[in-house]
């Protein structure tokens, strides 16, 4: 399954540069519907840059990902000056993204405008490091996954080349800055010239604006989870109205030509929906961990099979894949294992405490030089060579494309000191695909309530882990023939009385 090994792309903020040089009035992004052309994106940049001129080589900086033509220019103006960069969700709990600085060796905390802030220690020498992204979080701290420019840059060529992105391409940005995702959206989009329509992160529910903005702006390629797609078909089908009031029913964005979608399953109903309401668009699934970036990808053709999940596709070039059964073997023929991913986009390994975990390593029958990721997906393998997700092999799911553990969920409200027991549980939700729903009993003579209890778990979860239903019962939750607490009941009886 190994292909040809992209090598020696120039480097992205290179291509940036030459490209705001050539076309300074060019429209680089589009933010609340305001164009910020090429020229005052690189402007921004170098001002920027010029902050942080005085900080030591190669000593990382962390830049809260909160959406903006600012925050895109200080991203920028660290790829410049090789500076390695540490982009946290601004959702998440103050005590978890101290830990990650303290990980990350994080010198200084940038912010769009002001000089950067000393957090009073002398950062790590992280030099070949661009990014550091983090996982999800689904054990409540998020892992450290540093990328290499020249991991990057070898995206960025697959990437522009895989869907034609080009001078005054126009792609839509649907995902948060710090999700790994945006290293198509955005920062391939502005190597290679092209115009990114960042969705205002107030609006990413809002189906009808998102349908309004999709008609206005004519993106060519969209990538999204799921959760974009559904609100869009469902936004055509209910014929919402536009600004004018005209009649919005069986509405099309004909502007689409590439689709992906990535992060979670795309549902059935939406999958059908898609042909009608992306009637030039192909379509495509792609699948990656933020520690590997793009490993397969599947185009469609014909009609969808509801009955069946959608193949992982093919790897990339350069990409290798593995299926690693239970007793660490490697599987040639029909079967399902863990999958093990190599690809030329891949992180080297995680930064702190993670880095033990044994993720990363070699072949597991020391069959090759190349350095491995366990993904920790389980995936069949059928006759003819297709493979197929089938699910994790821990207690994770994923909410709005985010991946959540609920038993560390479950950890945290009982660590609260006023919370006796606690469940909580994934159930089907319509919009964001899977959403958690939890029940807490408080201990005798406690008075906690939700809004407390949420603001504990906030403080230490992500947003997306942080359950969408939350009760406080002081009777005693049900519990199976092991003693243990039945989740399942313990959520269906509570959830049903609340109902």
């Amino acid at each position: 399954m190994e292909g040809t090994t992209i090598a020696g792309p120039r480097p992205l903020a290179e291509c940036f540069v030459d490209q705001a040089r050539r076309t300074p009035e060019a429209t680089a992004l589009v933010w609340r519907g305001h164009a910020v052309g090429y020229g005052a994106l690189l402007a921004g940049a170098e001002r920027e840059q010029d902050r942080m001129a005085a900080l030591p080589a190669g000593s990382p900086v962390a830049l809260p990902a909160v959406k903006s033509p600012r925050t895109v220019a200080l991203v920028l103006a660290c790829l410049l000056a090789r500076r390695p960069l540490l982009l946290p969700s601004p959702d998440l709990g103050a005590d978890v993204v101290e830990r990650l600085y303290a990980e990350a060796g994080v010198g200084h905390v940038l912010a769009p405008g002001r000089p950067p802030a000393a957090r009073g220690s002398q950062g790590a020498d992280l030099t070949g490091t661009a990014l550091l992204l983090t996982t999800s979080g689904s054990t409540g701290v998020p892992k450290i996954v540093p990328l290499s420019g020249a991991a990057l840059d070898r995206f960025v060529v697959w990437a522009g080349d895989a869907f034609g992105i080009g001078p005054g391409t126009t792609v839509l940005n649907y995902a948060p800055l710090n999700f790994d995702v945006c290293l198509l959206d955005v920062w391939t989009t502005l190597a290679r010239g092209g115009r990114v329509v960042l969705v205002d992160t107030d609006r990413v529910t809002d189906g009808g604006r998102l349908l309004d903005l999709v008609e206005r702006e004519r993106p060519e390629v969209v990538q999204s989870v799921p959760m974009l797609y559904r609100l869009l078909a469902d936004a055509a089908r209910a014929g919402d109205r536009t600004a004018g009031g005209a009649a919005a029913q069986g509405r099309t964005l004909p502007s689409v030509r590439h689709a992906v979608f990535t992060g979670d399953t795309m549902p059935a109903p939406v999958l059908a929906a898609l042909p009608g309401l992306l009637p030039r668009a192909r379509l495509y699934n792609v699948y990656g961990c933020t520690e590997t970036n793009d490993s397969f990808l599947y185009e469609l053709s014909g009609a969808p099979d509801p009955d069946h999940p959608l193949p992982l596709g093919r790897p990339l070039p350069g990409v290798a894949a593995l299926l690693v059964d239970a007793e660490g073997r490697v599987l040639d023929g029909p079967g399902t294992g863990e999958l093990y991913v190599s690809t030329p986009f891949q992180s080297d390994g995680y930064l702190g405490a993670a880095a033990a975990s044994g993720a990363f390593g070699p072949h597991p029958e020391g069959a090759d030089e190349r350095r491995w990721f366990r993904s920790g997906d389980l995936v069949r393998r059928s006759a003819d060579g297709t493979l197929t997700l089938v699910g994790r092999t821990d207690f994770q799911v994923k909410v709005r494309g985010v991946r959540v553990n609920p038993q560390e969920v479950e950890h945290l409200l009982l660590a609260h000191p006023d919370i006796a027991e606690a469940a909580v549980l994934a159930v089907p939700d319509p919009v964001a695909g899977r959403a958690l729903r939890a029940v807490a009993r408080r201990a005798p003579g406690r008075a906690v309530n939700s809004l407390s209890l949420r603001g504990h778990l906030a403080r230490g979860l992500p947003r997306a882990a942080v359950p969408a239903g939350l009760l406080i019962t002081d009777e005693p939750l049900p519990r199976t023939a092991t003693g243990k607490v039945d989740r399942e009941r313990a959520v269906r009886i509570h959830f049903t009385e609340e109902s």
